[in-house]
């Protein structure tokens, strides 16, 4: 509270001067600090008084995440790069310097069905977000999966069994092989899906870009 002030008496006046050149008419009479008790007052009681009415409340949401700055990046900052094909980019390191990856390369892998002799072939860019998998998306009209509506695969990594999900959204019957792995944690489309199944939302990859110990299994 004491550096808040200090920062105000030494800024404060400035602003202020920047508002007149400007030429700014305003009615300086009722000029206010936006942090003094009276405003944060207000604040607190209004906050108080959402929270109560359930229009603020505490939840997990996705954010894109930095791990070389160690921060979350709004929305409007974040440059889009399509891939349509793989090629070599450059990366910052978290330790300085960069270091070039290959990009947009798809991996292919298999999803067997749990207590029958069928599988899911599913395709992926992110090849190391399929450890945080909650379920196989297919589009509910696809008729190669139809059979399958309803069942549950096998991870082929540490043995979990995930549900099969019908979701007209995120499944495109002409992408790939229209079955799509769901990792609400670590891919918005994903998340938004998982939010819609009630699905687990399980991180498996850490603030610094490194794999964690899965919450499940205690492997990775």
């Amino acid at each position: 509270d004491a550096e808040v002030w200090k920062w105000y008496k030494q800024y404060g006046h400035a602003i202020d001067g920047q508002l007149e050149r400007l030429g700014a008419s305003l009615d300086w009479s009722r000029r206010v600090f936006t942090m003094d008790d009276e405003r944060s007052n207000a604040v607190q009681e209004a906050f108080v008084r959402l929270f109560d009415e359930g229009h603020v409340y505490r939840s997990t949401r996705l954010v894109h995440w930095s791990p070389h700055l160690r921060s979350a990046i709004s929305d409007i900052e974040v440059e889009y790069d399509d891939i349509p094909t793989p090629r070599d980019i450059k990366i910052p390191c978290n330790k300085g310097g960069s270091r070039v990856v290959r990009a947009g390369e798809i991996d292919i892998f298999v999803y067997r069905v749990q207590g029958q002799c069928d599988e899911i072939r599913v395709a992926t860019t992110r090849l190391e977000t399929m450890l945080g998998d909650a379920a196989i998306a297919v589009h509910p009209d696809d008729s190669r999966y139809k059979h399958l509506h309803g069942c549950s695969v096998v991870h082929p990594m540490d043995g979990r069994v995930i549900p099969i999900i019908c979701d007209a959204e995120l499944a495109d019957p002409e992408v790939g092989t229209g079955a799509v792995k769901v990792t609400p944690a670590h891919d918005a489309s994903d998340y938004a899906c998982g939010k819609r199944h009630g699905l687990r939302e399980d991180t498996v990859i850490d603030t610094s870009g490194s794999m964690v110990t899965s919450p499940l299994t205690g492997r990775f």
